[in-house]
Parts: C-alpha cells; structure tokens; sequence
C-alpha cells in the first residue's frame, strides 16, 4: 500500500503495482490474458487448473501471444519461400481401426437406406451414422465418407466481356519454380513478392477522402466484403497461366485509406507483366438477390412466425426464402450479379532470392500487421479518419455480409437458415465489426504445400529446440492420457489473475537461468554471473 503521507501528485505518479507486473509478463512472454482449464490425468486420475496461452493474433491487449504467433507465421513463411525440393504430401496407409470403421459405417448406412424404403423412423440411425463419423473423424481420417452432399449450384463459366482473355499453358505436377544457370555455374530459384490494391473509390488526401460525399463508400463496403473470394479467383488464375501448381504465403493488410490489400510470397517467378495481366483480367462476381429496393426499414419490419419463417406484416405472405430467390435468378436470363469485384490498376511486382536482405525484409513487411485490426492503424487524435472510418462502417451497416446475413430482411428475402430474432442493421457477423470494416476473411493465407508443415507442426520444431537446449529428450506424449474441459466462471479453484502471472513470471526465470546456465557449461563460464544474466536478460 502507497505512504497515505506522501503527497496526492506523487502518489499519481506512481506506477500501479499491477500494470508492472504485466509489463514484467510481457517482457518474459507470458500471456496476460490465459484461459484457465481443468485438466485431468487419465493415468493418475488427479485434476490440476492449468493456464491455456490465449493464442490472440490481431489482438494488441496480449502483446506476447501476438508476437509468438507472428514469430511462428514469419519462419513458416521463410521455410517454403524458396522450397528446392517437391514437398512430400503422401497419405499413410488406413490402419485396421480405421478399415473397420469404414465398414461398420457401410453396414449402418445400408441399414438405414433399408428402413427408409420400408418408410420407418430413421432418427435412431441417423444419430449412430453421425456418431460414426466423428470416431472416423476421431481415428485419423479427414474429411467426410460422403463427400459433399448438397448438389452445388452451378453457372456459366463465359467470361466477362469487359474482361481481357488469359493466356494458358500446359499445368505440370510440380509447385517449383524455374531456375537459372548464371555465367559462374550457380544455379538461381528466383521468387516474387507481389502487392495487390483494390481501386480507387475517390481522390485521397492522407488517408482520407478529399470530397467524402463524393466518395464511393457504397463500392468501398462490397468491394471489401467480398475481398478475400476476389484473391481465391486470382490464384485460380495465376496458377492457369503459370503452368504449375503455385504456392504462396500472402498478408491481407489495410491501407491507409482503410482498404484492404494484399501482400504475396509466391514460390518461382513469371514475367511482371503476365502479373498485371492476371490481376487486370481477374473479377469475381457475387450472385446474390438484388438490393437495389429497401422494402422493409424503420419499424416495419418482417414477423416471425413459427414453421412458416418471416411474414410481410401487411399482407401476411411469407418472404421468399435464400434458395428461392436464388431459383429466381437463375430463372432470369438477363439476370446481372450484385456485385462485380476487381483488382486496382495498381500491382507491384519484385523479384526475390532467397536469403537476401530483401527476402528478409518481404518477411518482416509480409508479417508487419498480423499483431493488429484493421482500426488499430487509426489514430485516436486524427479525427479525420476516424470520420472517414465511421462513414464506412455506416456503409457496411445494411449491407448483406453473407447469405445468413439478417440484413438480407430489409430486401425482402428471408437469410439462409433464418431464425426467430433476426434484425436489419444489427448482424453480429466479424464483417460489420468497426475493427474489421467489411473484410471478414482470414489475415494470413497459405497454400497448402507451402512448407509442407502445419502452423502446430511449426510449434513442435520451435519445442525441439527447446528441449534440444535444456538437454532433455522430446519424448511423445500419450494424446489420450488427459481430458480437457473448460473451467466455469467463479470457479474458487482458480487463483486471481495476478498470482498467476506471477508464478508463470516465476517459471520463465527458472527456465532462462536453466538455458544461460547450460550456454555457460558449454562455454566455461562463472555460473554464479551467468546466473545473474540469464535473470537480467
């Protein structure tokens, strides 16, 4: 407790005992946010509370989770830039477990098919077949026996006529790049880093609209919206063009104008300009219900009923539902999309080689904004832009994020899977968060034969060599032997947040004067101050 004899200002002054012992947390790495869990072990039937990191990536208030996983993201991203083997994605063999599941599931699915046609309660059998899937599931297969089983609804694939043709080469099974011979013998694997913009909505003067009621924020909000289907479809392409399978570790980050681009690895080279043609010759186009006529706002608003779903309060009629509407607009032969995205004509395009300074520094740049929103580049004191980001959060407030989007009531079109409750302008959906503004797609994306390692794979090498340094044997961890379940909020078992920060403050120290201790053994040094380092450092 602060000397009530000291005077009020200096008291102020005074740092507050807790905010250091978080920033203590921090400088160790531990998090300051854990989630506690209850933890039983199978072999010794004992429970014991034990602190889950809360693995934030865009969340600044967990300094150390964010800065661990975007460790992790930047030597994922070095390991497969300039990969000079095919990596090897095999399957293993099924095992007997696995074959067995296999047929039982077969033998419960043929019963199943038998007391449909004899026009008998299936439920019982269709809770074991999902039961089923889970242990197979469970036992180490992936995906599902069926396969996908909801017909997908198809369109023409013709091209735009406002957009220029591809050119296309013969696809080979490799995801390497060419290479060159230079004139001393040395055999190049050259790289690209490429940056992608979306276009302009209006002339821009530090980050914010010169003219905002000229300013397209309607087009800004789609165009953000559908974002991250605009990038799957320029993959598409660049892989048709390029002949190969392409492999890429890409950023989504904002701009200063609040839009979001794109920052991308990609694995071997082509020429710049088949680049910008790629990007200039790539649209996405977003087949919803049109949106052009508000039909219900203010307070009349569709009613639930139930077994009907949303009622028109006037005449009673039941709103046409997703499918529907989309049979709908099928059925129209001059039907147009909703929304039709492209890239800006801006498209940056460098050669890389690998272990350079500039791969480095595409690393660090690629990784640069994995620790924050998209609002955390806002300036509290620059009120502009704050303005111009509260514009485009109004822009986004009406607009459908996705099919089960509520938004979709204000067009007359009930959302997919409706549910009782459902209100225009107030989806919880991540795209209408003010931290998001309207991109709701994943931050980082990478291809799956990048590196040829998951991101928990990554982990595990970061393990290793933990264990390697205090000289203690990776020794594999039975995964059945324990049994997680969360721990309830009030639960009196778990100690106040601030014991445990202290005590995992306390388990990094023991574990640095451990390592400075084993450098020092290695090195023949005094222990006693290699103690006192291993506490400094």
């Amino acid at each position: 407790m602060s000397d009530r004899s000291t005077p009020r200002a200096l008291r102020m002054a005074q740092p507050l005992a807790r905010q250091v012992a978080e920033e203590v947390a921090k400088q160790y790495g531990v998090c300051i946010r854990p989630v506690p869990l209850k933890r039983l072990d199978t072999h010794t039937g004992q429970w014991e509370i034990i602190d889950a990191p809360c693995g934030a990536t865009l969340d600044s208030k967990c300094s150390p989770c964010a800065k661990r996983n975007r460790q992790l993201r930047m030597a994922q991203c070095r390991e497969g830039w300039h990969l000079d083997q095919e990596p090897v994605i095999t399957p293993d063999e099924p095992n007997d477990e696995q074959r067995w599941l296999i047929e039982f599931r077969a033998d419960i699915h043929a019963q199943r098919d038998a007391a449909d046609q004899a026009g008998q309660d299936t439920a019982d059998l269709d809770a074991v077949i999902s039961g089923l899937d889970e242990e197979i599931n469970a036992a180490g297969m992936r995906g599902n026996v069926l396969g996908r089983t909801v017909p997908k609804r198809n369109r023409s694939t013709r091209r735009r006529q406002d957009a220029p043709d591809l050119p296309k080469r013969k696809m080979i099974n490799s995801t390497l790049g060419r290479t060159f011979t230079g004139s001393d013998g040395k055999i190049y694997r050259p790289s690209l880093f490429v940056t992608l913009t979306l276009p302009s909505y209006g002339k821009i003067r530090n980050g914010v609209p010169v003219n905002p009621d000229s300013y397209d924020y309607a087009r800004a909000a789609r165009d953000a919206l559908h974002f991250s289907k605009l990038v799957d479809r320029f993959v598409q392409n660049l892989r048709r063009v390029a002949g190969y399978d392409v492999q890429y570790f890409a950023a989504v980050e904002p701009q200063k104008r609040l839009a979001p681009h794109l920052h991308m690895a990609i694995r071997g080279t082509l020429p710049r300009a088949e680049i910008k043609q790629i990007a200039a010759a790539t649209y996405h186009q977003v087949w919803w219900p049109p949106t052009d006529q508000v039909v219900f706002d203010g307070e009349r608003l569709p009613v639930w009923v139930d077994d009907a779903g949303y009622l028109d309060p006037a005449t009673g009629e039941v709103l046409p539902a997703w499918d529907q509407a989309l049979d709908q607009l099928d059925a129209d032969e001059a039907g147009e999309p909703l929304h039709v995205v492209r890239f800006g004509v801006q498209v940056d395009v460098q050669g890389v080689l690998a272990g350079t300074a500039d791969a480095d520094q595409c690393i660090r740049y690629l990784s640069k904004y994995l620790t924050k929103s998209i609002s955390d580049s806002l300036d509290p004191d620059d009120q502009a832009r704050r303005e111009h980001a509260g514009r485009m959060a109004e822009a986004l407030r009406f607009e459908p994020c996705s099919p089960t989007c509520p938004n979709w009531l204000r067009y007359g079109v009930q959302p997919k899977n409706a549910r009782p409750g459902m209100t225009p302008g107030q989806c919880r959906g991540k795209a209408h968060k003010p931290e998001h503004l309207g991109y709701a797609g994943r931050r980082v994306l990478v291809s799956r034969k990048w590196s040829n390692k998951t991101l928990a794979e990554h982990k595990q090498d970061r393990r290793i060599w933990v264990l390697e340094a205090l000289g203690q044997p990776d020794e594999p961890t039975d995964p059945h032997r324990y049994v997680w379940k969360p721990v309830p909020a009030g639960d009196a078992n778990v100690p106040p947040l601030a014991m445990r920060l202290l005590r995992s403050v306390a388990e990094r120290q023991r574990w640095r004067v451990h390592m400075a201790r084993l450098q020092a053994e290695a090195d023949g040094q005094d222990l006693s101050a290699t103690e006192q380092a291993g506490r400094a450092a």
